[in-house]
């Protein structure tokens, strides 16, 4: 089963190219899940969300309707002291709604392939028990056997990702490991990559049919190899996902 959705839809830019203007912002998640399967929430990375929060998600989606939720910084970024309990707890409301797909650990280009860093994804398949975690590494030496061996291990999926073709990130592999399967489309920006004002630069990028077709026998592969296949398309700025999450479900249809 692959699932494909958007990271993310709390964006006032999107208000226009996806968003009708007279639309409440209550509204905007009902509206994109009427689009997609899924969609990855970013809020739980700054902050964990109130109870009512969470529980609205669960219920202006559809029954069949899953998110993907980013691990809080402290687990991620920060590691001196991550509050795994309270994290986990935050998203109750997902986890016994059946809706809650995994928790993405998004670490940073810093999180180097190192003895302590291994160390730490212990601790923290510790920390969240038995919740369903993807890693995704931002930094090429991740790139290993050994690595991936480790994820089966520690049933970790690995996420797969598209990225500009710049020294030392992630290559566009894809892998299973675990029980699911993950992929990140984040654009191919590479000018802005590194160098950007706002964070929206670097994911300001429209794929075009060619590119998203790369990855098309890639993700049938995924998807023979583990139950779900989660993909989601970041390149976020003005809508350009939503538009990437189109077109790659009509090219999956017509191979």
């Amino acid at each position: 089963m692959i699932m494909l959705g958007v990271s993310g839809w709390s964006y006032d830019d999107w208000i226009g190219p996806v968003y009708p203007e007279d639309l409440p912002r209550y509204r905007w998640l009902p509206y994109i899940a009427e689009q997609v399967d899924t969609v990855e929430v970013n809020v739980t990375y700054y902050r964990l969300p109130a109870a009512k929060m969470v529980q609205g998600w669960v219920e202006r989606t559809p029954d069949d309707f899953v998110f993907s939720a980013k691990a809080h910084r402290s687990i991620t970024h920060e590691r001196t002291a991550p509050d795994f309990e309270a994290y986990a707890e935050s998203l109750q409301p997902l986890t016994e709604a059946g809706k809650l797909a995994c928790v993405l650990a998004q670490f940073p280009y810093s999180f180097h392939a190192t003895d302590e860093n291994r160390d730490y994804l212990l601790r923290l398949r510790d920390g969240l028990a038995e919740l369903p975690v993807v890693i995704e590494f931002r930094n090429r030496a991740w790139v290993t056997d050994e690595t991936f061996e480790l994820l089966d291990e520690l049933r970790f999926g690995y996420c797969s990702v598209d990225e500009p073709r710049l020294d030392n990130l992630m290559p566009p592999i894809a892998r299973a490991t675990g029980p699911l399967a993950y992929v990140r489309f984040h654009g191919r920006n590479a000018d802005t990559w590194w160098d950007h004002d706002e964070a929206w630069q670097r994911y300001d990028y429209t794929y075009s049919s060619e590119e998203l077709g790369e990855w098309v026998p890639k993700l049938q592969s995924l998807d023979a190899a583990v139950p779900m296949t989660l993909g989601y398309a970041n390149n976020h700025y003005r809508g350009q996902s939503l538009a990437a999450v189109r077109e790659l479900r009509k090219l999956l249809s017509t191979q």
